[in-house]
């Protein structure tokens, strides 16, 4: 065989060409590689001639049977000077369609460009290139500056071992796809996986779905790993920030034909559409039997908490319009919301199963492990304790990854709007979808999400890195007076006194995601400034540090970088609606219209709010991952968002309800002994360090210490789980209180463990209001300081 080998790199000195020169000398007697540089070839513009050299390059590529690509990682993705080559290569000539390619490279640390092959494979798969990658085995090459002798060959054996598996499998990839136009490879002489550990099911994603799934599993007699990105305390996906209602039916037939108005013109298999809804019929007797809670609480029977009335009704149902909506109702573990109350329920039937379930914290899983001969999916690569891991899944892999909210790529790629801010989990970054696109799985709902949030679904603009505030209770000043909210060029676009449902509004018959713009901004004057600083208590307490001030409408469009006629234009438009008492252009209620003054004028940057996407791997009903035929996946299971069911209108508590429902199915499923699986294990010892459980032991106080009239105080009622907190008192003073673990949400939640101690010493009790927006996080502070003080008495 000939291959053509790309240097991906126009760099002088490259480690990846040093590793192709080693490939070229080491597989001589197996194939002829001819080496091409890439420096030479000047970056790609459109319409420009075709460069003879790039010709020639393509013409090369032709003639052989196959291309090996050598990358290095830049910034989490290939270098720029080997995307320009593949779009030369892909705009006007296509030597890469149907062109089976090899993936390696070399990188200076420990991550073996990862997150650059997995780019590159995103680039070869889109149109224009419809290259044909070789699926499963990738050679990353850590530490490179290590890895060559003198001589330029790879010193270590296993290494060089697990080189020539990849390029035996790529021999025979190649004869496959040339030869008889398949892409299935066969394994028989590929190394057996050596793995680091086994369990009869492994769980990826520690919220509701992993947390169901886990249980289940274990109770079905398996051995369960379950594995999670993010850190100690932070575990917890979506549920933990959620309102912690459950969707319920109470008549099945009402139910279904309500789901069906729901997905509308959205096709759905009936077969899963039905196990839904059998699981929403049937969800109180679920909490009951599953969840240990005696009287799971019917939303539409109790109204006890006034603060949060209005939230629940407009979900239970939120589309009371529809046939079936009178059976709708809403399920929780007691009469409270935004309390990680379910989160904590489903988190406690995992820690009180130590023996069946092991838990591993900031352990992502990056590749699924495919016997591509017999398409059974046999375990999962984790990085774990900065090394990556082979562990085997005897019997099954139950992917429970969430979303990819964090995934700004994923974000434009599959929904098609430039951004969006999360108020959920910061830790949903789409990995499952690259290690489910690895096995050839099918993808539905890509482009569905649901948002929450003032209006239609929005919060305030804040850093990247943090997580949008959770807009709930009602500001009529926002949507009432001399106030808008202007797109990017400065008009507007929704109607302000609009209430969405989880993000989606009305329009033309129907409920949809609206038009997501990069910088919304509210628009009001002095007037309707003074009426929001009158508030006592405003819902966003950093409301006016990111407001922005200017003396005239010109200057203001100047600093939020809107078109200055377009605004001015946008004001006058809205003050004769105002004078008139008629939104003539998005149908306002008139009597909430006011006109503008003459000056100064604000603006407060928005940002559209996301709870989660709904894009994934499909599933049947049984849970099973599909094939790009709709065949299942052997051994591979999925549940909750990743893949979720529900698509186009939304009601609340769906999502939750189908974490509970398919989380289960998953877990019994994978948990079922197989014996389709011929899965080859290589005799090795288990990594030492690799531990069994990160949760054990947290409810250990001995690892703190006190001194004189010092004493612990411990709660579970956080957000993130425990809080432990430590007081000095004496003489009936309260002289501090120090914080020693939690972990609750990064925006209020942190700020109420910032505030709340020194609030406590100045009034002399742990009985103090707690902080806005962070009731939850409060309670748990004041309880655990509460738990402490008790104790003082106990000394005496």
């Amino acid at each position: 065989m000939h291959f053509v080998a790309l240097v991906g790199t126009n760099a002088d000195q490259s480690y990846n060409r040093q590793l192709l020169a080693y490939m070229q000398r080491h597989f001589k007697q197996q194939a002829k590689i001819t080496i091409c540089d890439i420096s030479n070839i000047p970056l790609f513009r459109e319409g420009a001639k075709i460069p003879v050299n790039v010709q020639q390059l393509a013409d090369a590529i032709t003639a052989t049977d196959g291309l090996i690509i050598a990358t290095p990682e830049y910034d989490h993705s290939i270098p720029a000077a080997l995307k320009s080559v593949l779009e030369w290569l892909s705009c006007e000539i296509h030597p890469l369609e149907k062109k089976p390619i090899m993936i390696v490279g070399a990188s200076l640390g420990i991550q073996g460009t990862s997150r650059a092959q997995q780019n590159l494979r995103q680039i070869l798969d889109a149109p224009g290139v419809n290259a044909i990658v070789m699926p499963g085995d990738e050679f990353m090459l850590s530490f490179a500056t290590k890895a060559f002798d003198e001589q330029g060959d790879l010193k270590d054996a296993q290494t060089i071992q697990f080189l020539e598996s990849c390029f035996n499998d790529y021999v025979q990839f190649c004869t496959k796809v040339n030869g008889e136009g398949s892409v299935k490879m066969k394994t028989s002489q590929r190394q057996p996986v050596k793995w680091a550990s086994a369990y009869d099911v492994v769980v990826l994603g520690f919220g509701a779905v992993g947390a169901t799934a886990a249980r289940f599993a274990a109770d079905n007699g398996a051995k369960v790993l379950l594995a999670d990105a993010a850190p100690d305390g932070h575990e917890g996906g979506n549920t933990r920030y959620a309102g912690q209602v459950v969707l319920t039916g109470h008549d099945y037939n009402k139910t279904k034909a309500y789901f069906k108005q729901l997905f509308g013109s959205i096709d759905i298999d009936e077969e899963i559409l039905d196990t839904y809804v059998k699981g929403i019929s049937n969800m109180p007797a679920y909490f009951k039997q599953y969840l240990e809670i005696e009287e799971p609480v019917s939303y539409n029977k109790v109204h006890r908490d006034p603060d949060f009335e209005a939230f629940a009704n407009g979900l239970s149902p939120e589309y009371p319009e529809f046939d079936g909506s009178d059976a709708i109702d809403l399920t929780t573990v007691h009469d409270g919301y935004f309390d990680a109350s379910l989160w904590k329920t489903l988190r406690a039937q995992v820690t009180k199963r130590p023996k069946q379930i092991d838990i591993w914290l900031s352990s992502p899983a990056k590749h699924l492990i495919q016997n591509t001969d017999t398409g059974v999916i046999e375990g999962v690569q984790i990085e774990r304790n900065g090394q990556l891991v082979n562990i085997q899944a005897r019997n099954g892999v139950v992917m429970a990854m969430g979303g990819f909210e964090n995934n700004p790529e994923y974000i434009q790629n599959f929904i098609g709007v430039p951004k969006l801010k999360v108020i959920g989990t910061l830790y949903n970054k789409g990995d499952g979808i690259s290690m489910a696109q690895e096995v050839g799985a099918k993808f539905w709902h890509m482009k569905s999400f649901e948002g929450y949030g003032f209006n239609t679904s929005f919060t305030f603009e804040n850093p990247e890195e943090q997580r949008g505030k959770f807009i709930l209770a009602a500001w009529p000043e926002l949507s009432h007076g001399s106030i808008f909210i202007a797109a990017d060029d400065g008009s507007r676009y929704v109607r302000e006194d609009e209430n969405g449902r989880h993000g989606h509004a009305y329009e033309h018959g129907s409920w949809h995601n609206p038009t997501v713009y990069n910088h919304p901004h509210l628009i009001f004057d002095q007037t309707q400034y003074d009426k929001i600083k009158a508030q006592s208590k405003l819902p966003y307490p950093d409301f006016f540090k990111i407001t922005i001030k200017a003396a005239s409408l010109a200057e203001l469009a100047a600093k939020i970088d809107a078109d200055p006629e377009t605004l001015k234009q946008t004001v006058n438009q809205f003050n004769q609606f105002a004078e008139q008492g008629t939104d003539f252009a998005l149908g306002r209620a008139g009597d909430s219209l006011a006109a503008f003054g003459d000056g100064p004028f604000y603006a407060t940057p928005l940002a559209t709010a996301m709870l989660n996407t709904q894009g994934g791997a499909q599933r049947n009903a049984k849970a099973e991952v599909l094939d790009a035929a709709g065949q299942p996946i052997p051994h591979l299971y999925s549940a909750g968002e990743f893949g979720g069911i529900n698509a186009n209108q939304y009601n609340g508590g769906g999502n939750l309800a189908e974490c509970l429902i398919f989380g289960k199915i998953a877990g019994e499923n994978a948990a079922a002994v197989k014996t389709d699986s011929l899965i080859t294990t290589t005799e090795t010892a288990p990594i030492a360090d690799l531990g069994r459980n990160d949760l054990d032991g947290e409810n250990v106080l001995s690892q703190f210490e006190v001194g004189p009239d010092q004493y612990l105080g411990v709660s579970e009622a956080g957000i993130g789980g425990q809080i432990v907190v430590r007081v000095t008192y004496s003489n009936g003073t309260l002289s501090e209180v120090e914080v020693l673990k939690e972990s609750e949400s990064e925006d209020v939640g942190q700020q109420a463990m910032a505030e709340l101690p020194q609030t406590m010493v100045a009034a002399n009790t742990y009985d103090v209001d707690g902080v806005s927006g962070a009731s939850s996080s409060s309670r748990a502070l004041k309880s655990a300081v509460k738990n402490a003080l008790s104790k003082v008495k106990a000394t005496v």
